[in-house]
């Protein structure tokens, strides 16, 4: 059943943190992103001149702009006012490398909570080339939002995830769903409230794509220069996989 008390304090959470979390994205202060979580995600987008893609739990926006700096308009939405205020400060989409002889995109952002994205008309109904969520899927049930996504997909797009592996955070608690407390440990300072977000097996991660009619096309799991796995990235398509 879902935990609406837990998904409250968890939507308060990014905006009661949406300080602290803006300095230690932009600070470099998360240590996981540094090994290699970042370069995976933008890797797995592969986004090109011209497509369209949607930053589901876009936060302060740094996905976006790397994403528009390879060419892509894209449209970075959260639940979190503040964090979307921090990303609309950042002039120029900024944060990632740029050839002079690469075509320059465009990243936008608006505060959209995911009830809102599970609607069939928004004004983020798409079609969008590519849907991309970067440790974003934190509520008991998925499903109603990656069915709200699917409908945003063009015929060819994609839905790109990356969340944690289950195998490796699955922590003193076991290999079981259920849900769990981030404490921000090693994050950075600032950080005022925990925040509940729920782990799922490999198992209910496969059970939520197929309740929502996505096709697993590919999955990666990031490792670190020293061998270690960092995340588990899965790409979707709303039509059979090759």
């Amino acid at each position: 059943m879902h935990d609406t008390s837990r998904a409250e304090r968890q939507q308060q959470s990014w905006v009661d943190n949406a300080s602290a979390w803006t300095t230690a994205v932009r600070e470099g202060q998360i240590a996981s992103r540094k090994r290699g979580t970042d370069a995976a995600i933008v890797a797995a987008c592969a986004a090109a001149s011209g497509m369209r893609v949607l930053d589901v739990g876009c936060g302060e926006g740094w996905l976006a702009r790397a994403l528009a700096e390879r060419g892509a308009d894209v449209v970075g939405v959260d639940a979190s006012a503040p964090l979307i205020a921090a990303a609309q400060m950042v002039t120029g989409v900024g944060g990632a490398s740029h050839s002079a002889s690469e075509p320059m995109g465009r990243a936008q952002f608006a505060v959209v909570d995911y009830a809102t994205l599970t609607s069939s008309a928004t004004e983020q109904s798409g079609p969008f080339d590519l849907i991309v969520c970067n440790f974003a899927l934190l509520d008991e049930d998925v499903t109603p939002l990656l069915l709200g996504l699917r409908r945003r997909l063009a015929p060819l797009g994609r839905v790109v995830i990356q969340t944690v592996h289950p195998f490796v955070a699955a922590g003193e608690q076991g290999y079981v769903d259920g849900w769990r407390e981030e404490q921000f440990t090693g994050f950075g300072a600032g950080f005022v409230a925990s925040m509940p977000w729920y782990f799922r097996t490999i198992g209910s991660w496969h059970a939520a794509f197929a309740s929502s009619g996505l096709t697993v096309r590919r999955v990666h799991e990031p490792r670190s220069a020293d061998g270690h796995v960092l995340s588990l990235i899965v790409e979707l398509t709303s039509g059979v996989a090759p």
